[in-house]
């Protein structure tokens, strides 16, 4: 197989390798689409990780299947599936706990492209395929299929977690790609008022077209400040964090936020850096304001509900996608992109039609 891999800190390229084996419940899958992401940044260039040698990048992808293991019953050679960027060990006590994400030790469903090879191969392999994988439906492009494994469940994520309900008034800090599925997944909990904190004419384009009524520049003050002011004094129900950094981003959330709310933060942080807000903001610790951080849920069930979101319109995926390649080849070109991000990007994709 040949993939796309971090050959070390702060460098990337092609490499050649074995095929991955495929255990008794597993999958061999060659990729119809890839998707870089922020993650992958994090991962090369700003030792998110630590260090990784040769290791293929990349956690967002749908394929074909090409070898299954000898367990494996729901799935066959020639299927196309939705792979999920986050693929838990489901036997695990965590998993049975609630918490699949956190299966084989804390962030452990998070497999591809940090504890073993991810989809910028020629070939990927996927543990636990009856539970992980979910069948393609027909009216999902694959590459619109690319963004239901990580940047539509990872946005929703961030809704569930902080309680979004009906009538609730929301903020979004970041409107990329996952701030954007935040702020969708706001909406569709009913959310009554939602402010999307970005400034990028195309998010804020995208923004408005999956519900924003609010749009706030931090070019234009502290965004705390800000909302504070739009709402009388008052703040909001919840704040989703899907952007920003430890230190600034949090004092803003808890700020803005009114006593009894919830946070639900979806940002990747810098490992080495500490959260930072201001103790009277959180009512000398004891304004009830809660903050609650996790790992997007991954599995085949959760696949198989969001694509129905986007069968049924509820979501339109394609609205993230700003950037198309053709060819296998072309990831390199994509990833560069996730690493500039030029004004006009929001989401590249892949389409890898050159493999066999």
């Amino acid at each position: 197989m040949r993939g796309f891999a971090m050959i070390e800190p702060g460098k990337t390229g092609f490499i050649d390798k074995e095929d991955p084996k495929v255990g008794p419940r597993d999958a061999l899958i060659r990729p119809l689409a890839v998707a870089p992401c922020t993650s992958d940044i994090h991962t090369v260039y700003e030792d998110a990780l630590g260090p990784r040698q040769n290791m293929i990048l990349g956690h967002e992808a749908c394929g074909v299947i090409v070898e299954v293991g000898s367990e494996v019953k729901d799935f066959k050679p020639g299927d196309k599936v939705l792979v999920p960027a986050i693929t838990p060990n489901w036997s695990d006590v965590y998993s049975q706990a609630g918490y699949a994400t956190d299966s084989d030790g804390m962030l452990g469903g998070w497999k591809f492209s940090n504890i073993k090879d991810g989809v910028f191969g020629t070939r990927f392999h996927v543990n636990d395929a009856d539970g992980n994988l979910a069948h393609l439906p027909a009216e999902i492009d694959p590459a619109e299929a690319c963004m239901l494994s990580d940047m539509i469940p990872t946005g929703l994520h961030a809704s569930e977690m902080a309680g979004v309900t009906f009538g609730d008034t929301v903020a979004v800090i970041g409107i990329g790609p996952v701030g954007l599925m935040a702020l969708r997944g706001a909406v569709l909990h009913g959310a009554g008022r939602v402010f999307a904190v970005g400034s990028r004419a195309k998010t804020v384009e995208v923004a408005k077209q999956y519900g924003a009524t609010d749009i706030i520049d931090y070019h234009n003050g502290d965004i705390a400040d800000q909302i504070l002011a739009a709402t009388n004094g008052v703040g909001v129900d919840k704040v989703l964090i899907a952007g920003g950094d430890a230190e600034h981003t949090f004092a803003d959330a808890v700020k803005m936020l009114k006593p009894g709310g919830s946070i639900g933060n979806v940002n990747y942080l810098n490992g080495h850096d500490n959260v930072v807000f201001n103790a009277g903001d959180w009512g000398v610790g004891m304004g009830h304001k809660t903050i609650h951080g996790g790992l997007m849920p991954g599995g085949r069930l959760r696949m198989e509900k969001l694509a129905a979101l986007v069968v049924n319109g509820r979501i339109d995926p394609s609205l993230l996608i700003t950037h198309r390649f053709e060819g296998f080849e072309k990831i390199p070109d994509a990833i560069e992109l996730m690493h500039h991000k030029p004004a006009d990007l929001i989401k590249p994709v892949v389409i890898c039609n050159d493999i066999d």
